[in-house]
């Protein structure tokens, strides 16, 4: 008599999801364990943010443009759906970054991580920070390590190292691509936890930073791409990904355009119900979903309302198309940032086509445009006319550009971006403490949990295939 099969059920079709699919199929096949997985996505399309658009020779970007690297779990994924040959790193001779920064833009210093100077030249150079400011981000050389461990806001911590010149000038604009947030409000512990151990372990930023640059890991069996470059997408665009995933998932269940209504507890398992009346047994059940959306589904579960405090902050991005004769600015490098205080509709641009050399013709300029912090939500009530408006006046105001685009493309990201309270960390341990004990069998993972990037979010998924299959093999 054979293993009986095992019913998996997962909830998200982002990244996520689709990472935990893969897994789950990988893991249970090399197990031999039957299983027989449903993967629900609530929209018509897969993949969640990572959407490509491939137009006149253009590849268009309408969520994340790329990846971090040196990010293991990501790059092993690339290997296993045999991608590796896809990678393509950003342009070698356009390095400079730029911050917008009193009306001008001024290069970003050589030797910046997190605003945090690796190379004193440079820093003591720049036009960002005033003497004054720069005396007292040098005061991190002398002061001394915090004692008590326990969670602080992002900007708090940066304030108190170097400065508060340094935060909104370099910090907040370098974040606000990642997370679109306050750094306020935001958790240390679970946003930047390796700041935590620099301190602990150097006293100082500026110390601990620059003997983490010279005692970097080897690159081991890194692609070449990866150890030429610190960012990665692919040679057809980031929906590659997902193009792959979802041919490699082609023997499993996928059910798209239709939601998750309710998940019943049964005593031989779960039965979820869609919103078209449909029920689906379940053995076990990842929620790849956002987590207030995971939390509206698991209402019984003890500390479920702790995944709430989690704002999710909505963003846009534009992305325009010009001919290279109609733009005179030297476009020289990745792009800029601007700092909130600057007062301008944009929080960054990038130079697509000068960041990567196959994005665009080679006589054409793509450029992409970010809209939305979180404490700058009012754009959500405009126009796409009004928001193209106001992106343009800024591009006049800042580069000098008065042609009009020859295309515009601009994705809205509503509710997309998580943003990490204080102690968002033990809060979620102790919820899914409650749901190991309330709730056997059910896994959470995605952007709002343990890492807003696509490798994050790939090793979610990928973890909580693992613990499915542990669940599973004993249950």
């Amino acid at each position: 008599m054979g293993k009986p099969c095992k019913k998996v059920i997962i909830i998200g079709g982002g990244i996520t999801g689709l990472s935990a699919a893969f897994y789950t199929k990988k893991q249970f096949d090399e197990q031999q364990i039957p299983v027989d997985i449903t993967l629900i996505e609530k929209s018509e399309e897969l993949g969640g943010k990572i959407q490509t658009l491939r137009k006149d020779g253009f590849l268009i970007e309408r969520g994340p443009d790329a990846f971090l690297a040196r990010k293991l779990p990501i790059i092993t994924l690339t290997k296993e759906l045999g991608l590796e040959d896809e990678l393509i790193g950003t342009n070698p001779n356009a390095r400079t970054n730029y911050i917008y920064h009193k009306n001008k833009l001024h290069q970003m210093p050589l030797g910046l991580v997190l605003g945090i100077p690796t190379k004193l030249t440079p820093f003591m150079k720049t036009g960002l920070i005033s003497p004054i400011g720069k005396l007292r981000a040098s005061l991190d050389l002398l002061l001394p390590k915090k004692k008590n461990l326990e969670d602080e806001s992002l900007g708090h911590f940066i304030q108190r190292r170097l400065g508060k010149e340094v935060l909104e000038n370099i910090t907040e604009p370098l974040l606000g691509g990642i997370y679109a947030g306050d750094t306020d409000t935001l958790s240390l512990q679970a946003t930047f936890p390796n700041l935590v151990e620099m301190e602990q372990k150097y006293r100082s930023l500026i110390l601990g930073m620059a003997a983490g640059m010279k005692n970097r890991p080897t690159s081991g069996d890194l692609p070449d791409a990866a150890k030429k470059s610190m960012f990665l997408t692919y040679k057809n665009g980031m929906s590659t990904l997902i193009e792959a995933l979802k041919e490699a998932l082609k023997s499993i269940r996928i059910i798209k355009g239709k939601g998750v209504t309710k998940v019943d507890q049964r005593d031989n398992g779960y039965q979820v119900h869609l919103d078209d009346q449909t029920k689906l047994h379940a053995d076990g059940i990842v929620f790849a979903l956002p987590n207030h959306h995971a939390a509206s589904l698991l209402s019984d579960v003890e500390s479920i309302h702790l995944l709430e405090k989690v704002n999710y902050v909505s963003v846009a991005n534009v992305s325009l198309t010009f001919d290279k004769e109609d733009i005179s600015y030297p476009m020289n490098g990745t792009g800029f940032l601007i700092p909130a205080n600057e007062g301008t509709i944009l929080t960054a641009c990038t130079w697509s086509s000068s960041k990567w050399l196959h994005a665009a013709p080679e006589n054409k300029y793509l450029l992409r445009c970010y809209v939305g912090r979180e404490k700058d939500q009012q754009w959500v009530k405009w126009s796409d006319e009004e928001i193209l408006a106001k992106v343009q006046k800024d591009l006049k105001d800042i580069m000098g550009i008065t042609a009009t685009p020859n295309s515009y493309t601009i994705t809205r990201a509503m509710h997309s971006m998580p943003q990490y309270p204080l102690h968002h960390l033990e809060q979620l341990k102790k919820v899914r403490e409650n749901l190991k004990a309330q709730k056997p069998g059910l896994f959470l993972c995605g952007a709002g949990y343990e890492g807003v990037g696509i490798p994050d979010c790939v090793g979610q998924g990928k973890r909580a295939a693992e613990q499915m299959v542990a669940y599973l093999a004993v249950n």
